[in-house]
């Protein structure tokens, strides 16, 4: 899959958590596509109900 590089300006508080999460070994940009991922997979199989 080509991947597209998306720049974001966030407020310090989030940014501070997502540090906090790279210590953990989850980087930003993973969270990032796994929320993505969930949030358009569930509107699309809203979608379908319909």
């Amino acid at each position: 899959m080509k991947m597209t590089r998306l720049n974001i300006q966030l407020p310090s508080l989030l940014k501070a958590k997502l540090d906090a999460l790279r210590a953990e070994g989850i980087t930003a940009a993973g969270l990032i596509r796994n929320l993505l991922t969930q949030h358009f997979n569930q509107a699309q199989k809203s979608q379908k109900v319909r």
